[in-house]
């Protein structure tokens, strides 16, 4: 049960000067102690729009798509607002509670998956009932996209996107990436930390190499995060919703979009060549890391269509 005390707090409205008719507006939300600053930005001149809320993935996100500390720069999510502003979409974005430093202290206390489902629940909250605003569609981003669906399934919404959202729990995708990138050896000692952690609630005899991945606070939020399956969990949604994936996605298969595809039988999905996880075209294999830390990679065109039709449709 969500019990947080929830403060709005709107700073400033700025127009955006490249684009004259786009005005943003600072806003703050509390939910208790952790301070979740955003920005909405929309078209001036456009009386009634639809609105679209942006959840994030996993690590520090801030409401720009970039992770203070590692190479991850790309702007992907100030990008993709930028593009739908264009086409008449408003777009609320924040940052992430592990992305704010004063968070930090309040968060380590409280690592639980659901909390990011309450924060994203706050942000709907802000929005239902305000008049500039036709209709409210989540886009949840790879971990998002599990945010996205809890969400979606009890909180009144009126479309639902996953963007490189994995079909499987987290200790599944997880061993899953770590197999494929590291092999078989050390997959199977984080297999079997997971198994641990899920038949007891802690792990014995710890990998001393795994030691950063399993410590203790980490062994509470997996925990809370593999107790649900993406799978299981689309298959509850009755609004709208949109899978979308990029056949460059290096972190989430195109085998993961079509997996939800099977368990919301009334969803869409949309596979797009050459689109990374970042959301990036990459024409070449080398760029596709490149393009993590360098946001002048351009957004997917396509990505920007398929939202658009969906949201207006």
């Amino acid at each position: 049960m969500k019990t947080a005390i929830t403060i709005f707090i709107l700073f400033l409205t700025l127009p955006l000067s490249a684009q004259p008719n786009i005005v943003a507006e600072e806003i703050l939300i509390l939910n208790d102690s952790i301070k979740l600053p955003g920005t909405l930005t929309y078209d001036k001149n456009i009386k009634v729009q639809p609105l679209v809320i942006f959840i994030h993935g996993s690590g520090n996100v801030d409401r720009n798509g970039n992770q203070a500390g590692t190479i991850a720069n790309a702007n992907y999510i100030k990008q993709l607002s930028d593009s739908l502003n264009l086409k008449g979409i408003a777009f609320y974005r924040y940052d992430k509670r592990t992305a704010t430093a004063e968070n930090l202290k309040f968060v380590m206390k409280d690592l639980v998956f659901d909390r990011f489902v309450e924060d994203a629940s706050l942000a709907v909250d802000k929005f239902k009932d305000d008049s500039r605003f036709s209709s409210i569609s989540l886009i949840g981003h790879s971990q998002g996209s599990l945010v996205g669906m809890l969400l979606a399934k009890n909180t009144k919404i009126d479309k639902y996107i996953s963007l490189a959202g994995p079909s499987q729990p987290f200790d599944e995708t997880l061993i899953t990436q770590v197999r494929t990138q590291n092999g078989d050896s050390i997959a199977n000692i984080v297999e079997n930390h997971f198994k641990q952690l899920k038949e007891k609630g802690t792990i014995d005899n710890l990998d001393p190499n795994l030691a950063g991945m399993f410590k203790k606070t980490n062994q509470t939020f997996f925990s809370t995060w593999m107790a649900y399956n993406p799978s299981e969990e689309i298959k509850k949604l009755k609004v709208p919703s949109l899978i979308i994936n990029g056949d460059k996605d290096l972190q989430v298969s195109v085998e993961d979009a079509n997996t939800l595809h099977k368990y919301n039988e009334g969803s869409e999905l949309v596979i797009i060549e050459n689109m990374n996880h970042v959301l990036k075209t990459i024409e070449n294999d080398e760029d596709n890391i490149k393009s993590y830390s360098a946001p002048e990679y351009p957004l997917s065109s396509k990505l920007i269509t398929t939202v658009v039709a969906f949201i207006k449709k």
